[in-house]
């Protein structure tokens, strides 16, 4: 056997699962780019959406954030929810974050602490804007759970209602055993922080996660809600999503719907049950029930 191939495999290997695991994140959790993620500004407010002027109604008095995905921004990653969300009355507003240079389009692969930070100046910015005392927010993926740093460590409990979390990453996510398999190859993971921290911090176990979970899931005065499906094949086990604590209310679209078969991408941005259980724990107190035919 060549001396210099056998050396080379396992490096050829770490190659890629990493590039498979990064794969198994942007094809999952990405709309394909389009036309108006580069005149975000104006696209999203044609639609309804990131409008400034917009002022919370009394039946619905906080405005909305929508925190993308990973590999996602703040217009394809909310095709489908924002404008629903605007057509039953919400202020609705989104963001890019974790932004890497010299990668346009896909977002939210930055160190997942860091982008907090930029959810923390967001929600003031939305709230300066709105003459709204508080938000809430309903991520998609990382974020779902990203906002849960921002409540624990950055002072956001006193500034959010709520938090939904559609697909959210609570727990980490073994990829269906993916990122196992990095643990067999030497530096595989710092090759993967190097290309997008994000991947790295969203790993079960990782340094990241073990902080945020740790002393519980939650922060008092916020409600939480999780909608998840059993489907999902990038946040495996599913129910890791699922969080712990007072004031949460954990969904599985397919306990409402058994005929939902959405998957990781789908429940985000198309499924009409996440969308009408979104609604629901936006106005609990309105509530309806969530059917096949939820619209």
């Amino acid at each position: 056997m060549n001396t210099t191939t056998h050396r080379a495999l396992p490096w050829r290997r770490a190659a890629t699962a990493v590039s498979a695991l990064a794969l198994a994140f942007g094809a999952a959790t990405a709309a394909t780019p389009t036309a108006a993620a580069a005149t975000a500004s104006e696209a999203t407010v044609s639609a309804g959406w990131n409008d400034y002027s917009c002022k919370p109604s009394a039946a619905h008095p906080r405005p909305v954030v929508l925190v993308h995905g990973t590999f996602g921004n703040s217009v394809d990653n909310w095709l489908g929810l924002a404008p629903y969300l605007v057509a039953r009355g919400y202020c609705v507003f989104s963001f890019d974050y974790g932004q890497l240079p010299g990668v346009p389009l896909f977002h939210g692969l930055g160190p997942v602490d860091k982008s907090a930070e930029q959810l923390s100046a967001y929600v003031d910015r939305v709230l300066a804007a709105t003459g709204a005392p508080k938000t809430d927010l309903v991520g998609h993926s990382q974020g779902g759970m990203m906002p849960r740093h921002y409540l624990k460590f950055l002072g956001g409990a006193a500034k959010v209602n709520a938090l939904v979390g559609i697909a959210p990453d609570n727990h980490g996510t073994d990829v269906n055993g993916l990122t196992r398999l990095l643990d067999q190859f030497p530096g595989a993971k710092k090759y993967l922080d190097s290309l997008a921290p994000s991947l790295n911090d969203q790993m079960v176990g990782s340094d990241f996660l073990n902080r945020l979970n740790e002393g519980g899931d939650t922060v008092p005065g916020v409600r939480y809600t999780v909608i998840a499906s059993k489907y999902d094949e990038v946040v495996t086990p599913y129910k890791s999503q699922f969080l712990s604590g007072p004031d949460v209310r954990n969904v599985l679209v397919q306990d409402l719907c058994p005929t939902d078969f959405s998957e990781h991408l789908v429940i985000g941005l198309a499924d009409r049950v996440a969308f009408h259980e979104t609604a629901n724990a936006l106005d609990p107190a309105h509530a309806t029930p969530t059917t096949c035919t939820s619209r």
